[in-house]
Parts: C-alpha cells; sequence; structure tokens
C-alpha cells in the first residue's frame, strides 16, 4: 500500500499561536492525535496508519500539537491540558471540521477525552491507544519509560542518541525504530522548549469517564512503560459504549507494533454502525 499524498495547511489560534494541520483523502474525518514525545509530530507517530484509513475511505486529520511538529513552541507557557484542547479545537474549526473520529495515543487520548467531554457533538466515536490524563501525576512519573523521557530531554547533552533511546522504549520489538524515524523526531526535538515537558500539566480525568456516552474502541501494550496497562479498566467500568484490547509483547505505540490489526480494528470499528 503506497504513501498517501498529503496537503499542509497552518491555521493562527489564540494569542497568535499556528497550529499546522497535514491530511489524506476523503470521507468521514478521523482526527489522529499523537502523544507528548520529544519530536512528536501527526505524520510521524501515525505513518503506518494513514493509507489504510484513506483506502478504507476516510479523510484523515495530522494536526501537531502546539509545541510539536510544525505549530507554534512558545517558551513561557505553561502546557497545560486546556492550552492543548483549545488550540486544537479552534484549528480544527477553521479546518472545516465539526464532526469527527477522535484518535488519540498517549497524550493525545487525553486530549481527545477532553475533547470529547467539552464538546461531545463533535466527538462521534473515539478510539484510544494507552490514554493519558486517566492517572494522578505521580503514577505516570514513576513510569520508568516517562522518568527517562523527562530527565534525557531536560539533559542540555540531548542527542541523536538520546532521541534514539527515548523512540526506542516507546515499543517492546526495537526492530519498529528505524534511523529515518530517530533523525526526523530529534529534528523536530531540537526546536522544542523544555518546557514542553517541565512546565505539563494534566488533570486527572478518570472521575469524568462516565459522561463518555459515544461508541470507544481501546488498545494497550502489556510492555508498556510510560502508562500502566490497568487503566483500561477505568473505562471498561464507568464507559457505558466501550471494548479494550490489550496486547503481549507490546510497548506504548500499539498502532505502530500491531499496525496491520490496529488499523484492521478501528476501520472496522468506524465502519459499524450503532
Amino acid at each position: 500500500m503506497g504513501s498517501p499524498h498529503l496537503t499542509f495547511a497552518r491555521h493562527r489560534v489564540r494569542d497568535g499561536y499556528d497550529i499546522a494541520i497535514a491530511e489524506a483523502g476523503s470521507g468521514p474525518a478521523v482526527v489522529f492525535i499523537h502523544g507528548s514525545g520529544p519530536g512528536a509530530s501527526g505524520a510521524s507517530n501515525f505513518r503506518r496508519n494513514i493509507a489504510a484509513f484513506t483506502s478504507a475511505g476516510f479523510r484523515v486529520i495530522l494536526p501537531d500539537l502546539i509545541g510539536y511538529g510544525a505549530s507554534s513552541k512558545p517558551e513561557d507557557v505553561d502546557y497545560t491540558l486546556a492550552l492543548f484542547t483549545d488550540t486544537l479545537k479552534e484549528a480544527l474549526a477553521a479546518h472545516g471540521i465539526a464532526r469527527a473520529t477522535l484518535v488519540g495515543n498517549s497524550l493525545g487520548g487525553g486530549i481527545a477525552i477532553q475533547m470529547a467531554l467539552n464538546q461531545p457533538a463533535l466527538a462521534e466515536r473515539l478510539i484510544l491507544m494507552s490514554p493519558g490524563c486517566i492517572e494522578e501525576r505521580e503514577v505516570y512519573f514513576a513510569m520508568p519509560g516517562i522518568a527517562s523521557m523527562v530527565t534525557d530531554f531536560g539533559s542540555p547533552t540531548f542527542s541523536l542518541e538520546s532521541q534514539r533511546r527515548l523512540v526506542t522504549s516507546l515499543v517492546h520489538d526495537p526492530v519498529h525504530v528505524t534511523d529515518a524515524l530517530v533523525a526526523e523526531r530529534f529534528e523536530v526535538a531540537r526546536t522544542q522548549p523544555k518546557a514542553v515537558l517541565a512546565r505539563m500539566r494534566t488533570p486527572n480525568l478518570a472521575p469524568r469517564l462516565g459522561e463518555l456516552k459515544m461508541p470507544i474502541l481501546g488498545f494497550w501494550g502489556l510492555q508498556d512503560r510510560f502508562l500502566p496497562e490497568s487503566g483500561a479498566r477505568r473505562f471498561l467500568e464507568a464507559c457505558p459504549d466501550v471494548r479494550f484490547m490489550t496486547f503481549n509483547g507490546v510497548g506504548h505505540w500499539v498502532q505502530v507494533e500491531r499496525a496491520d490489526e490496529f488499523n484492521s480494528y478501528s476501520i472496522g470499528f468506524l465502519k459499524a454502525r450503532p
């Protein structure tokens, strides 16, 4: 399956920030929201998923969150969940997206949850991979992947090899970590302020999960070093229309390590009508 052609746009949002959006395909909109690792961007996080979704008849929307990718990267702000959700909401509205499925990994999952809570009319369905913002901050910072990420990225000697270590920690099998991926993410990471991690502030949304009435499909790797896979049970116990899959031999990036299965299950979920 060949790589689809991506088109690019930039939208000015609050306080003069720009949010970059790539897209491909046509049909119902599916917004892919990436996580918070140094060097992250929409395209690099979801490259193995774009073609399957466009071939299945969906319009793939790939925003770069504020502080990431080709979007604005302010140094003098707290990177709160409200900052991420509000700037993304404004950019999607400017891009003509009024209703979509939100697909979120890690921080992107927390953003998808918050947007669905704030604007249930926007979020038709949710697809979540190891979603964040469902534990207290101390739980996340005790996880070995997050602890290493904060230490490495915060170091003044952050290097290409530091980037390789970080990307490798996201997967269980390092075969998925290519030189091209490491180099691509390092070029972004070099432009990011340390505040993007050091001043990140996210709430625990677990008490509100029961408010999510839309259909939800979730994925979690049992070898996730960033977010505890026990979080899947929070959704299963609280949400009225949810199913979660767990995978052995998979880390934080289910959509990368089990791309074919992720694509197949997700597209089937989107094509199924209630």
